[in-house]
C-alpha cells in the first residue's frame, strides 16, 4: 500500500496485466542514505565490512570513501517494483549488475543526506502467456548509473 493510500485508508491499486504497454512508466522515487542506515543494514545483514562504515579504511582501499552495501542498493531500488506490484510474493525474478559504487558522505549531525538514490521503473516486456511483466529499472546516485540491467519479473492477475 502506497503511503499515499495509506493514509487516506484506501486500498492499494494493484497493476492490471492488460493495462499494461512496453515503455510505460511505473514510478520513481528518490532514497536518501545516511551513515546510519548502512550502520543499521550492516547489523541486519552481518555485513561489518569497514569500506561500509570506516572513510580512512575504505580510501585506503582505493574508493572515494564510505560507499553502500550492494546489497542495500539492489534492496532500495527494487521496493519501487514491489510498492507498485502491491505483493512483494509477485517479484518471481530480480537480478543486477553492479557498475558503480555509491558513496555515502558523512552527514552527521545534519538532516543532509550522504547520498541520494534515484530509481525509475518502467515496463521493459510483457509475457501474456506467463502474465508477466519484467520491470526495467535505472538506478543513479549522484547523476552516475550504479546499476545496469537491474530487471525484476513481476507475476500479477
Amino acid at each position: 500500500m502506497s503511503a499515499e493510500n495509506a493514509a487516506a485508508g484506501t486500498a492499494a491499486v494493484m497493476p492490471v496485466f492488460d493495462q499494461l504497454e512496453k515503455g510505460m512508466e511505473i514510478g520513481r522515487r528518490e532514497i536518501a542514505v545516511t551513515r546510519a542506515d548502512l550502520v543499521k543494514y550492516a547489523g541486519a545483514s552481518g555485513d561489518f565490512n569497514p569500506i561500509h562504515w570506516n572513510n580512512d579504511f575504505a580510501t585506503s582501499v582505493e574508493l572515494p570513501g564510505v560507499i553502500a552495501h550492494g546489497m542495500f542498493t539492489m534492496g532500495a531500488a527494487v521496493q519501487l517494483v514491489t510498492d507498485w506490484a502491491g505483493d512483494p510474493g509477485g517479484v518471481v525474478d530480480y537480478q543486477t549488475r553492479f557498475t558503480k559504487p555509491v558513496p555515502v558522505a558523512d552527514t552527521t549531525g545534519t538532516d543532509e543526506p550522504g547520498a541520494v538514490l534515484e530509481v525509475v521503473g518502467t515496463v521493459g516486456a510483457l509475457d501474456a502467456e506467463a502474465r508477466t511483466a519484467r520491470i526495467d529499472l535505472t538506478v543513479t546516485a549522484g547523476g552516475q548509473r550504479v546499476l545496469t540491467k537491474a530487471q525484476a519479473v513481476v507475476r500479477l492477475a
